[in-house]
């Protein structure tokens, strides 16, 4: 954890719509633009099984520096690109989609990024094995809101279709379905069940209030699998 001397943590301003959607309005500069590339932190991503970042961090030029000397540190690289305009360019994503072990997509994002990579296909299958392929990618996600999720891990396909629910708010779901899918990865579970379990955490999120509702893996357990 890094502190700065005048900046604050950040804030951002959320509008949701009728659905539950939400739409964000993020303040710059906030203490997140000014991470600083040290020992301490090189240390403790070299250490760890999996790290996770998105391409907002690198809006700013200083914490930009310190994401591009964090990635070579790590031995397995999360990047959940999470974009919001006006905070990305085509060539950060391209770079930091080559330093990437797993990449997680949601499906409106990889329309978008296959179709300024030059994809010459239609189908999101399709546009996943482009980018896994140019970018030699093993592992690819992409989410589907209320469908579910797709991912392609070292060639084989997995599937979940979602889970029927009344949305009240979708902030942090998509951050906890990704939290829950790299746990499972890391840990050796079973790919599908995975999957399975990080769609359920990503529902059980959209239809609480709040992004960090207290959710038991008894909660989960029984909401994948009810019987």
């Amino acid at each position: 954890m890094q502190v700065h001397e005048t900046l604050e943590t950040g804030k951002v301003h959320v509008t949701l719509n009728d659905k539950g959607s939400a739409s964000y309005d993020i303040t710059y500069p906030c203490a997140w633009d000014k991470i600083i590339f040290n020992e301490k932190a090189k240390a403790l991503v070299s250490n760890s099984d999996a790290f996770v970042f998105g391409s907002l961090v690198a809006r700013d030029d200083v914490s930009k520096e310190a994401l591009l000397q964090l990635v070579e540190a790590s031995s397995y690289n999360v990047f959940d690109l999470n974009l919001r305009a006006p905070h990305y360019k085509k060539e950060l994503l391209i770079h930091l989609m080559n330093k990437a072990h797993f990449i997680k997509f949601n499906d409106d994002e990889l329309y978008d990024i296959a179709t300024q990579m030059g994809s010459p296909f239609n189908s999101l299958n399709q546009h996943m094995e482009f980018i896994a392929k140019k970018t030699k990618t093993q592992i690819i996600c992409v989410t589907l809101g209320m469908h579910g999720a797709v991912l392609l891990h070292f060639g084989t396909w997995y599937f979940n279709s979602g889970y029927k629910i009344k949305v009240i708010d979708t902030v942090g779901a998509g951050d906890s379905f990704l939290a829950t899918l790299v746990l499972g990865l890391v840990e050796g579970d079973d790919i599908h069940s995975t999957l399975n379990n990080a769609c359920g955490m990503g529902a059980l999120i959209a239809a609480s209030q709040g992004a960090n509702p207290t959710i038991t893996k008894s909660d989960l357990k029984i909401f994948v699998h009810p019987d």
